[in-house]
């Protein structure tokens, strides 16, 4: 069990530690307040995570989730006003994000182009863009409706926490258990090995992609109601957060290996970090140092494991 979930206990680990920490030097930390905050702000990080984790174990990267996520919120927001029902301003903002996750993976899967370069692209074309459009102005006056979904702020976390269970066990389950998701570790283990056994990677990449933006909109839509206006320049770093999250969780960067429990985990991990430096006294400043840090740490990590791995294997 320790070999197989090697990576996922030592960030639950890491996670233990640190709150050992926090309840001796701050336990204000755990305040009911405080976890609502933290639960609540670090949902959208969970769900493009999924969907991230995805895309990175075909072998792939979207850099482009933060400025999706952006459009994804602008777009809801000025569809309520248009007068569309909340709900299917919502849905018309999940439309859009599949659609350029769509665009996304067809450029990497069927043009063959890098996919740090397609979503390096995109993400600058659609934050310009999106400036452009919204001359840096934020959706307001949304309709009474929009906020909380039409429920009240005290049940609306339950349709959060349902929303967030929902998606890690359907996406577990769908990649332990069905052939789509055994087709996702193939293609980034060994593409041509998958294609000689009747799996079309290049299908398989492009719906990674597109369920990703599909995952970040909902994400958008889920964040923008929690405020009574939606600004145009949100999810700046989210991309770092995802990916960091996901390469903690003990996803191998170079695809085929890694887990949804290992996804959660990371994002739990990363996304008590920051706060946690503002209640210890450290300056916020280092939440993004350190993400990098343990990004690095962790593909570093990846490094080791695989070619001691090889050398193993070279010796039986």
């Amino acid at each position: 069990m320790r070999q197989r979930y090697g990576r996922e206990l030592s960030v639950a680990a890491s996670i233990a530690f640190l709150c050992v920490v926090l309840a001796v030097l701050a336990p204000g930390y755990f305040s009911g307040e405080n976890l609502a905050d933290l639960f609540l702000a670090n949902m959208p990080v969970l769900l493009i995570a999924l969907g991230m984790n995805m895309v990175v174990l075909t072998g792939q990267i979207d850099i482009s989730v933060g400025s999706m996520f952006a459009v994804c919120g602008i777009v809801a927001g000025v569809l309520a006003k248009a007068g569309w029902p909340v709900m299917m301003a919502g849905v018309g903002a999940v439309a859009a994000g599949a659609a350029m996750g769509a665009i996304n993976g067809a450029l990497v899967a069927y043009v063959r182009i890098p996919s740090i370069v397609v979503t390096l692209a995109t993400m600058v074309a659609l934050r310009d863009g999106l400036r452009w459009a919204t001359q840096g102005a934020w959706v307001s006056d949304l309709p009474a409706g929009f906020q909380w979904l039409g429920l009240s702020q005290a049940s609306y976390p339950l349709l959060i926490a349902g929303t967030a269970v929902v998606s890690v066990a359907g996406i577990g389950w769908v990649l332990r258990n069905l052939s789509a998701g055994r087709a996702v570790y193939a293609t980034g283990s060994n593409p041509e090995a998958a294609r000689l056994a009747g799996i079309d990677s290049n299908r398989v990449t492009f719906g990674a992609f597109a369920v990703t933006g599909a995952l970040t909109g909902i994400a958008a839509v889920l964040n923008s109601v929690r405020f009574d206006q939606i600004p145009s320049n949100a999810g700046l770093g989210l991309e770092m957060k995802v990916i960091a999250a996901v390469v903690v969780g003990g996803t191998a960067i170079t695809g085929g290996s890694g887990s949804t429990a290992g996804t959660v985990l990371g994002v739990i991990l990363l996304g008590a970090i920051g706060p946690a430096l503002t209640f210890l006294g450290v300056s916020a400043y280092w939440e993004r140092a350190l993400q990098g840090a343990i990004i690095l740490a962790a593909v570093v990590v990846e490094l080791i494991r695989e070619r001691a791995e090889k050398r193993v294997a070279a010796r039986a």
